[in-house]
């Protein structure tokens, strides 16, 4: 039986991670949901600095810097298109929406197979590789899917703060 990398040995520890926050994202991605007054700016503050961390890291790659750079577009027109198919419901009780189902289950599901491949690269394909985090950065896929869904949480998390904004102003409610 071949030695696993450090990397793989990583990966496996994570797993259960993994698993509980995919589970937990479609969880949320799906049902009506209580609007809470920090978790958008929480997403509006992370994400962004998230992408420059990985902008910075990856400054020596050009050609995944312009797929990151793509994936953000591309997942903040999905962010506006969420936006429009999500039922928003001002209630006495407070402010609730529910986003649309299949683009919640869509994007947990392309989350989910990246993560699937790269434990499948990392555990399978190659475990005696010696994988190191610049094979994140060099991997166009991967920075463009992480700027898919970092470009929707922002578009979708400033709607949900403008919507508040906008429903407080008009009704006066404390939400």
């Amino acid at each position: 039986m071949p030695t696993l990398s450090p990397s793989a040995v990583t990966l496996l520890a994570l797993l259960p991670l993994l698993a509980w926050r995919a589970y937990a994202r479609i969880r949320r991605m799906v049902g009506r949901q209580r609007l809470s007054r920090v978790r958008p700016w929480i997403t509006l503050a992370v994400f962004p600095l998230l992408i420059a961390l990985l902008g910075l890291a990856a400054a020596g790659v050009p050609r995944s810097l312009a797929w990151m750079a793509a994936g953000l577009a591309a997942g903040a027109l999905l962010g506006v298109f969420g936006l429009r198919r999500t039922t928003f419901e001002p209630t006495p009780q407070g402010l609730y929406y529910t986003p649309n189902a299949h683009l919640g289950i869509a994007l947990s599901l392309l989350f989910i197979a990246r993560i699937g491949y790269r434990f499948v690269d990392v555990l399978v394909i190659a475990p005696t590789a010696g994988h190191t985090p610049d094979d994140f950065l060099s991997s166009a896929l991967t920075l463009a899917v992480f700027g898919l869904l970092a470009g929707y949480y922002i578009a979708y998390a400033f709607g949900l703060v403008r919507w508040r904004w906008r429903v407080l102003r008009a009704g006066g409610m404390h939400a």
